[in-house]
């Protein structure tokens, strides 16, 4: 007898949870995502319904339904890729002969490069909040202390409010980043992000005797409520308020500030494998979008700037 569909949804989020190390966040995206298809399936096949009778073109009609709910195509794709990757471990254990869901083809989706700051408009952010712009934090030294983390190392938003007092390395002037799929890197950081670090700690420190709290967590929220550890949400409204106090695009994020670092590096002489490195990424392809960027940019200047572009 075929196991409930259920059942082995939650037997792939623990293998999600146990083997590959997916944060909260993954695992709450791909049991949302599969929660959803698995109503597709019930309501087509019924309660009882046999994962192995799924085929490829009932994968097709549920993107297609998506559609008709008014879905983008980029949401569609997440569906995908999570119904793809459970297929293919239910293959994998042998519940399922084959993955259907390899032979549904990825939407195709509009290549949008980010846009990121100027060196000039980060420099220029970034020196106002070491010199205390109340107006740009609401918590100065910690939020300082943010942006010269995001963009002086290149972090992940996730991996920076993982990060614990006991992973900075003060004598070899690196962090030990967690990535994704649990995988650790040392990251240096120079001394903007050492002294930023250096004004905030004592402030953490009495803001955590106030609360009577006691936590590892390098970045704690300002009423230090709970764990005490900051949120992913909470960095990005706080590199969000900061961006705009200094006229940086609406759309400022914490990823962005990882792309500026890439795409700065990049523009000053940075071997590519380097920053492939420095960013964690598993394949040269994804740091190479920086590249593109990057050649875009000069495009943009040439166009604006030789007397024969025109």
């Amino acid at each position: 007898m075929s196991q409930s569909l259920v059942t082995l949804r939650e037997g792939y989020l623990a293998m999600l949870r146990s083997e590959r190390g997916s944060s909260a966040h993954t695992l709450r995206a791909y049991e949302r995502e599969l929660a959803q298809f698995i109503a597709y399936l019930t309501k087509q096949f019924g309660a009882r319904c046999d994962i192995r009778r799924v085929e490829h073109l009932h994968i097709r009609a549920y993107l297609a339904e998506l559609y008709g709910r008014g879905l983008s195509k980029a949401s569609a794709a997440r569906a995908l890729a999570a119904v793809r990757s459970w297929f293919k471990w239910l293959a994998r254990m042998g519940h399922v002969p084959q993955n259907p869901a390899a032979l549904v083809s990825t939407p195709k989706l509009p290549k949008h490069l980010p846009r990121v700051p100027t060196i000039e408009q980060m420099n220029r952010a970034l020196d106002s909040n070491a010199a205390g712009d109340e107006e740009a934090a609401g918590w100065a030294a910690r939020d300082a202390a943010i942006f010269e983390l995001l963009y002086g190392c290149g972090i992940r938003n996730a991996e920076l409010v993982g990060l614990d007092l006991k992973h900075i390395r003060w004598a070899a002037e690196t962090l030990l980043v967690r990535g994704k799929g649990a995988k650790e890197r040392l990251v240096p950081f120079g001394d903007a992000a050492a002294a930023a670090i250096r004004a905030y700690l004592p402030e953490r420190a009495e803001r955590l005797s106030a609360a009577g709290k006691q936590t590892e967590a390098l970045l704690v929220s300002a009423r230090v409520k709970g764990s005490g550890r900051l949120t992913t949400r909470s960095v990005g409204r706080i590199v969000k308020r900061m961006a705009l106090a200094h006229g940086m695009a609406p759309e400022t994020h914490p990823h962005t500030l990882r792309h500026a670092f890439g795409t700065h590096m990049l523009e000053e002489g940075a071997d590519l494998r380097a920053i492939q490195e420095l960013l964690g990424h598993e394949r040269l392809s994804t740091t190479q979008r920086y590249t593109q960027l990057t050649v875009r940019q000069v495009a943009e200047v040439y166009d604006r700037t030789h007397p024969r572009a025109k």
